[in-house]
Protein backbone atom coordinates (compact mmCIF):
# COMPACT_ATOMS: atom_id res chain seq x y z
CA UNK A 1 0.00 0.00 0.00
CA UNK A 2 2.63 2.69 0.90
CA UNK A 3 6.70 2.01 0.41
CA UNK A 4 9.05 4.73 1.51
CA UNK A 5 12.22 3.97 0.43
CA UNK A 6 15.66 6.74 1.20
CA UNK A 7 12.94 9.23 1.71
CA UNK A 8 15.29 12.67 2.34
CA UNK A 9 13.89 16.22 2.20
CA UNK A 10 16.01 19.55 2.53
CA UNK A 11 15.43 22.96 3.19
CA UNK A 12 18.47 24.98 1.90
CA UNK A 13 21.48 23.16 3.72
CA UNK A 14 19.23 21.32 6.12
CA UNK A 15 17.93 17.77 5.76
CA UNK A 16 14.10 18.10 8.02
CA UNK A 17 14.19 14.15 6.60
CA UNK A 18 17.34 12.23 5.82
CA UNK A 19 17.33 8.61 4.09
CA UNK A 20 14.09 7.36 5.84
CA UNK A 21 12.58 4.05 4.89
CA UNK A 22 9.57 2.01 5.20
CA UNK A 23 6.46 0.15 4.10
CA UNK A 24 3.04 -0.35 5.55
CA UNK A 25 0.11 -2.63 4.42
CA UNK A 26 -3.18 -2.22 3.86
CA UNK A 27 -5.29 -2.22 7.26
CA UNK A 28 -2.73 -1.23 9.69
CA UNK A 29 -2.48 1.39 12.23
CA UNK A 30 0.29 2.72 12.29
CA UNK A 31 1.74 5.15 14.61
CA UNK A 32 4.09 7.99 13.60
CA UNK A 33 6.17 8.96 16.66
CA UNK A 34 8.49 11.68 17.89
CA UNK A 35 9.58 15.12 19.95
CA UNK A 36 8.38 18.30 17.91
CA UNK A 37 10.79 18.90 14.48
CA UNK A 38 12.03 15.36 14.59
CA UNK A 39 10.39 15.24 10.85
CA UNK A 40 6.99 13.74 11.35
CA UNK A 41 4.93 16.67 9.34
CA UNK A 42 7.43 16.47 6.79
CA UNK A 43 7.15 12.93 6.19
CA UNK A 44 3.25 13.06 6.00
CA UNK A 45 3.52 16.00 3.87
CA UNK A 46 5.47 14.30 1.48
CA UNK A 47 3.06 11.03 1.62
CA UNK A 48 0.17 13.31 0.20
CA UNK A 49 2.09 14.76 -2.19
CA UNK A 50 2.08 18.75 -0.70
CA UNK A 51 6.19 18.25 -0.53
CA UNK A 52 8.20 16.40 -3.30
CA UNK A 53 11.86 14.42 -1.45
CA UNK A 54 14.55 15.99 -2.31
CA UNK A 55 16.23 12.54 -2.42
CA UNK A 56 14.10 8.99 -2.77
CA UNK A 57 11.20 8.10 -3.80
CA UNK A 58 7.46 7.29 -2.15
CA UNK A 59 4.80 5.13 -3.85
CA UNK A 60 0.87 4.66 -3.25
CA UNK A 61 -0.33 1.55 -4.39
CA UNK A 62 2.34 1.25 -6.74
CA UNK A 63 2.40 4.91 -8.09
CA UNK A 64 5.14 7.36 -7.45
CA UNK A 65 3.28 10.49 -5.53
CA UNK A 66 5.65 12.76 -7.61
CA UNK A 67 4.61 11.66 -11.07
CA UNK A 68 0.84 10.68 -10.45
CA UNK A 69 0.21 13.29 -7.70
CA UNK A 70 -3.67 13.49 -8.13
CA UNK A 71 -4.56 9.57 -8.72
CA UNK A 72 -2.49 9.60 -5.02
CA UNK A 73 -4.15 12.30 -3.52
CA UNK A 74 -7.87 10.92 -5.01
CA UNK A 75 -6.78 7.74 -2.46
CA UNK A 76 -5.70 9.58 0.58
CA UNK A 77 -7.75 11.59 3.51
CA UNK A 78 -5.80 13.98 5.26
CA UNK A 79 -6.01 15.45 8.75
CA UNK A 80 -3.57 18.48 9.60
CA UNK A 81 -2.54 19.89 13.12
CA UNK A 82 -4.61 22.95 11.91
CA UNK A 83 -7.71 21.78 10.36
CA UNK A 84 -9.00 23.70 7.19
CA UNK A 85 -12.62 24.38 8.63
CA UNK A 86 -14.92 27.27 7.43
CA UNK A 87 -16.29 28.79 10.30
CA UNK A 88 -18.75 30.72 8.27
CA UNK A 89 -20.10 27.46 6.86
CA UNK A 90 -22.77 24.85 8.47
CA UNK A 91 -20.86 21.70 8.31
CA UNK A 92 -22.87 19.91 5.79
CA UNK A 93 -22.21 23.50 3.25
CA UNK A 94 -18.37 22.46 4.68
CA UNK A 95 -18.88 18.98 3.85
CA UNK A 96 -20.43 19.62 0.08
CA UNK A 97 -17.70 22.26 -0.64
CA UNK A 98 -14.88 19.42 0.50
CA UNK A 99 -17.06 16.89 -2.11
CA UNK A 100 -16.99 19.38 -4.72
CA UNK A 101 -13.10 20.01 -4.01
CA UNK A 102 -12.12 16.15 -4.18
CA UNK A 103 -14.40 15.58 -7.44
CA UNK A 104 -17.12 13.58 -6.10
CA UNK A 105 -19.74 12.46 -8.53
CA UNK A 106 -22.71 15.42 -8.08
CA UNK A 107 -25.57 12.30 -7.60
CA UNK A 108 -22.85 10.77 -4.96
CA UNK A 109 -22.46 13.45 -2.84
CA UNK A 110 -25.42 12.90 -0.18
CA UNK A 111 -24.87 9.98 0.43
CA UNK A 112 -20.95 10.46 0.71
CA UNK A 113 -22.11 13.28 3.29
CA UNK A 114 -24.59 11.01 4.56
CA UNK A 115 -21.58 8.49 5.09
CA UNK A 116 -19.39 10.83 6.75
CA UNK A 117 -21.54 12.58 9.12
CA UNK A 118 -22.25 8.76 10.61
CA UNK A 119 -19.13 7.57 10.51
CA UNK A 120 -17.62 10.78 12.98
CA UNK A 121 -20.80 11.14 14.70
CA UNK A 122 -21.57 14.64 13.70
CA UNK A 123 -25.56 14.01 13.39
CA UNK A 124 -26.79 16.36 16.09
CA UNK A 125 -23.98 18.95 14.91
CA UNK A 126 -24.32 18.98 11.48
CA UNK A 127 -27.19 22.00 10.17
CA UNK A 128 -24.60 23.89 12.88
CA UNK A 129 -22.08 26.62 11.98
CA UNK A 130 -18.45 25.00 12.40
CA UNK A 131 -17.60 28.12 14.92
CA UNK A 132 -20.61 27.12 17.44
CA UNK A 133 -18.57 23.99 17.78
CA UNK A 134 -16.46 22.70 20.36
CA UNK A 135 -12.97 21.67 19.42
CA UNK A 136 -13.78 17.40 19.75
CA UNK A 137 -16.65 18.55 17.10
CA UNK A 138 -14.33 20.42 15.27
CA UNK A 139 -11.72 17.88 14.88
CA UNK A 140 -14.32 15.25 13.96
CA UNK A 141 -15.51 17.57 11.35
CA UNK A 142 -12.08 17.27 10.26
CA UNK A 143 -11.98 13.82 10.15
CA UNK A 144 -15.34 13.75 8.19
CA UNK A 145 -13.69 15.92 5.49
CA UNK A 146 -11.11 13.60 5.66
CA UNK A 147 -12.96 10.43 4.64
CA UNK A 148 -15.71 11.97 2.36
CA UNK A 149 -14.34 10.56 -0.64
CA UNK A 150 -13.85 6.93 1.20
CA UNK A 151 -9.72 6.94 1.10
CA UNK A 152 -8.21 4.21 0.89
CA UNK A 153 -5.39 5.94 3.26
CA UNK A 154 -6.31 7.95 5.99
CA UNK A 155 -3.27 10.36 7.41
CA UNK A 156 -4.20 12.12 10.69
CA UNK A 157 -1.39 15.08 12.25
CA UNK A 158 -1.64 15.20 16.02
CA UNK A 159 -5.85 14.38 16.16
CA UNK A 160 -5.93 14.55 19.66
CA UNK A 161 -4.38 18.25 19.97
CA UNK A 162 -6.21 20.37 22.42
CA UNK A 163 -8.74 17.20 23.25
CA UNK A 164 -9.86 17.17 26.72
CA UNK A 165 -9.57 13.39 28.06
CA UNK A 166 -13.54 12.62 26.67
CA UNK A 167 -12.83 13.86 23.71
CA UNK A 168 -9.80 12.30 23.56
CA UNK A 169 -11.36 8.80 24.33
CA UNK A 170 -14.18 9.59 21.70
CA UNK A 171 -11.46 10.13 19.10
CA UNK A 172 -9.38 7.34 19.55
CA UNK A 173 -12.65 4.50 19.42
CA UNK A 174 -13.36 6.87 15.93
CA UNK A 175 -9.73 6.10 14.42
CA UNK A 176 -10.04 2.02 15.32
CA UNK A 177 -13.54 2.66 13.78
CA UNK A 178 -12.19 3.87 10.99
CA UNK A 179 -9.45 1.53 10.46
CA UNK A 180 -12.02 -1.00 9.46
CA UNK A 181 -11.96 0.65 6.04
CA UNK A 182 -8.56 2.22 5.79
CA UNK A 183 -5.08 2.43 6.39
CA UNK A 184 -4.44 4.82 9.20
CA UNK A 185 -0.83 6.67 9.52
CA UNK A 186 -1.32 8.76 12.96
CA UNK A 187 1.52 11.30 14.11
CA UNK A 188 2.05 12.23 17.37
CA UNK A 189 4.46 13.29 19.88
CA UNK A 190 2.19 11.77 22.90
CA UNK A 191 3.28 8.31 23.83
CA UNK A 192 -0.32 7.28 25.32
CA UNK A 193 -1.88 7.51 21.74
CA UNK A 194 0.33 5.43 19.87
CA UNK A 195 -0.15 2.43 22.70
CA UNK A 196 -3.86 3.24 22.75
CA UNK A 197 -4.42 3.07 19.34
CA UNK A 198 -1.98 1.56 17.09
CA UNK A 199 -0.49 -1.81 15.97
CA UNK A 200 3.15 -0.67 14.96
CA UNK A 201 5.30 2.37 15.73
CA UNK A 202 7.40 4.27 13.45
CA UNK A 203 9.85 6.27 15.98
CA UNK A 204 11.65 9.19 14.13
CA UNK A 205 14.76 10.76 15.79
CA UNK A 206 16.41 14.05 14.40
CA UNK A 207 14.96 13.31 11.05
CA UNK A 208 15.65 9.46 10.91
CA UNK A 209 14.05 6.74 11.06
CA UNK A 210 14.85 5.02 14.55
CA UNK A 211 13.06 2.49 15.09
CA UNK A 212 9.94 0.55 12.88
CA UNK A 213 8.38 -2.63 15.03
CA UNK A 214 5.16 -3.96 16.22
CA UNK A 215 4.49 -2.68 19.77
CA UNK A 216 3.82 -6.32 20.73
CA UNK A 217 7.95 -6.62 19.66
CA UNK A 218 9.24 -3.68 21.21
CA UNK A 219 7.57 -4.74 24.91
CA UNK A 220 9.91 -7.46 24.72
CA UNK A 221 13.12 -7.24 26.34
CA UNK A 222 16.35 -9.01 26.12
CA UNK A 223 16.89 -8.08 29.80
CA UNK A 224 16.00 -10.36 33.28
CA UNK A 225 15.40 -9.10 36.45
CA UNK A 226 17.24 -11.14 39.23
CA UNK A 227 17.54 -10.93 43.31
CA UNK A 228 19.24 -13.55 45.11
CA UNK A 229 21.45 -13.83 48.07
CA UNK A 230 24.85 -13.96 46.45
CA UNK A 231 27.68 -11.59 45.48
CA UNK A 232 28.31 -10.21 41.81
CA UNK A 233 31.18 -12.33 41.28
CA UNK A 234 29.59 -16.08 42.43
CA UNK A 235 26.84 -14.54 40.05
CA UNK A 236 28.72 -13.82 37.41
CA UNK A 237 30.73 -17.06 37.55
CA UNK A 238 27.84 -19.56 37.09
CA UNK A 239 25.93 -17.42 34.75
CA UNK A 240 28.85 -17.03 32.31
CA UNK A 241 28.71 -20.98 32.06
CA UNK A 242 25.06 -20.97 31.03
CA UNK A 243 26.25 -18.89 27.71
CA UNK A 244 24.41 -16.32 25.73
CA UNK A 245 25.06 -13.80 28.79
CA UNK A 246 26.50 -10.21 27.55
CA UNK A 247 26.32 -8.35 31.05
CA UNK A 248 25.27 -8.73 34.45
CA UNK A 249 25.37 -5.69 36.78
CA UNK A 250 23.86 -5.50 40.56
CA UNK A 251 21.39 -2.69 40.62
CA UNK A 252 20.65 -2.63 44.79
CA UNK A 253 21.65 -4.55 47.44
CA UNK A 254 19.18 -4.56 50.91
CA UNK A 255 19.71 -6.80 53.98
CA UNK A 256 21.86 -9.66 52.07
CA UNK A 257 19.98 -9.73 48.77
CA UNK A 258 20.99 -8.14 45.78
CA UNK A 259 19.05 -7.43 43.01
CA UNK A 260 20.85 -7.83 39.21
CA UNK A 261 20.12 -6.78 35.80
CA UNK A 262 21.06 -9.47 33.30
CA UNK A 263 21.43 -8.31 29.32
CA UNK A 264 21.03 -11.33 26.95
CA UNK A 265 23.20 -11.09 23.91
CA UNK A 266 20.13 -12.30 22.02
CA UNK A 267 16.55 -13.90 22.98
CA UNK A 268 16.44 -17.32 24.25
CA UNK A 269 13.09 -19.36 26.00
CA UNK A 270 15.33 -21.60 27.79
CA UNK A 271 17.59 -19.00 29.41
CA UNK A 272 14.92 -18.21 32.67
CA UNK A 273 14.38 -21.78 33.22
CA UNK A 274 17.87 -22.80 33.30
CA UNK A 275 19.15 -19.83 35.16
CA UNK A 276 16.67 -20.76 38.11
CA UNK A 277 17.76 -24.42 37.60
CA UNK A 278 21.50 -23.25 38.39
CA UNK A 279 20.42 -20.97 41.50
CA UNK A 280 18.77 -24.16 43.15
CA UNK A 281 21.76 -26.01 41.69
CA UNK A 282 24.38 -23.38 44.01
CA UNK A 283 22.03 -23.69 46.52
CA UNK A 284 21.10 -19.87 46.14
CA UNK A 285 17.76 -17.96 47.84
CA UNK A 286 16.30 -17.20 44.46
CA UNK A 287 13.52 -14.17 45.29
CA UNK A 288 13.11 -13.15 42.00
CA UNK A 289 13.35 -13.91 38.37
CA UNK A 290 11.94 -12.73 35.45
CA UNK A 291 12.05 -10.47 31.61
CA UNK A 292 12.33 -7.01 32.49
CA UNK A 293 8.59 -5.55 31.14
CA UNK A 294 9.29 -2.20 29.29
CA UNK A 295 6.47 0.02 28.01
CA UNK A 296 6.96 2.78 25.14
CA UNK A 297 8.32 5.46 27.18
CA UNK A 298 11.33 3.36 28.05
CA UNK A 299 11.50 2.37 24.34
CA UNK A 300 11.01 6.02 23.40
CA UNK A 301 13.64 7.17 26.31
CA UNK A 302 16.45 4.55 25.45
CA UNK A 303 16.30 5.21 21.60
CA UNK A 304 16.59 9.13 22.50
CA UNK A 305 19.16 9.04 25.03
CA UNK A 306 20.80 6.97 22.12
CA UNK A 307 20.25 9.13 19.80
CA UNK A 308 21.81 11.94 21.93
CA UNK A 309 25.28 9.85 22.19
CA UNK A 310 25.25 9.63 18.10
CA UNK A 311 23.92 6.80 17.59
CA UNK A 312 20.42 5.39 16.46
CA UNK A 313 18.32 2.54 17.96
CA UNK A 314 17.44 -0.40 15.50
CA UNK A 315 14.74 -3.17 16.30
Amino acid sequence: MIKVENLTRRYGDFAAVSDVSFSIGQGQIVGLLGHNGAGKTTVMKTLTGYLEPSEGQVLIAGMDVVENRMAVQDKIGYLPESSPLYPDMLVVQYLEYVCEMRGVDHNARPSAIRAAIDRTGLESVALKLVSTLSKGYKQRVGVAQAIIHNPEILILDEPTSGLDPAQIHEMRGLIKQLSKNSTVILSTHILQEVEATCDRVLIMLQGRLAADSLLSDLRVSNRLLLEVDRELEAVQGVLRKIGKIKSIRCSAVDRGRAQYIVDLERESEDIVPRIAKAAVAEGWGLYRLNREQRNLEAVFREINESGMKGGTHER
